[in-house]
């Protein structure tokens, strides 16, 4: 059975679709079902990534065509603003939006538990302190948003991989 869902007032970044049922969990995996998608929310979240190129030249080899589509969508659900750069008419800057940048806390428990629970080049130590300390990394992560600060907020994912 399908059901459609409409858009709750007063709940702002909800929006009209249809999805497969009306559970929280099965909505949330049609936005993020994909890996490209969470990788590019982490690029912008923790590696101060903003530009095609850089998500491009990111390490996790996305084609391109992969990599506009992923933008496009995570721009029509409102997950991120793509803002035209001041410099350079031309060239696009992407942002997490509000809705996005909620998406923090989600981020940070991905990374502590596929830290944990797999083998990763995340620095364990760094990972049980971020851990213990998660009200206070949700803090930075969410005052680099709000101040446009790109320094990557985990300096050994700012290279690749």
């Amino acid at each position: 059975m399908q059901v459609i869902l409409l858009k709750m007032s007063g709940v702002p970044g909800k929006r009209k679709s249809k999805s497969r049922s009306g559970c929280p969990v099965s909505i949330s995996l049609e936005r993020f079902g994909d890996r490209w998608s969470l990788l590019i929310i982490r690029d912008l979240m923790v590696r101060g990534f903003r530009t095609f190129k850089q998500f491009q030249h990111s390490g996790e080899g996305i084609a391109t065509n992969i990599l506009a589509d992923r933008l496009r969508r995570l721009e029509s659900w409102g997950i991120i603003r793509a803002e035209t750069e001041v410099a350079d008419g031309r060239k696009l800057n992407y942002r997490l939006t509000e809705k996005g940048i909620a998406l923090a806390p989600v981020m940070l428990e991905l990374l502590i538990w596929g830290s944990r629970y797999e083998e990763a080049a995340a620095p364990c130590a760094l990972i049980e302190k971020m851990a213990r300390n998660r009200e206070a990394v949700l803090a930075e992560v969410r005052r680099r948003w709000r101040e446009r600060d790109p320094t990557p907020m985990l300096p050994w994912l700012s290279g690749g991989g």
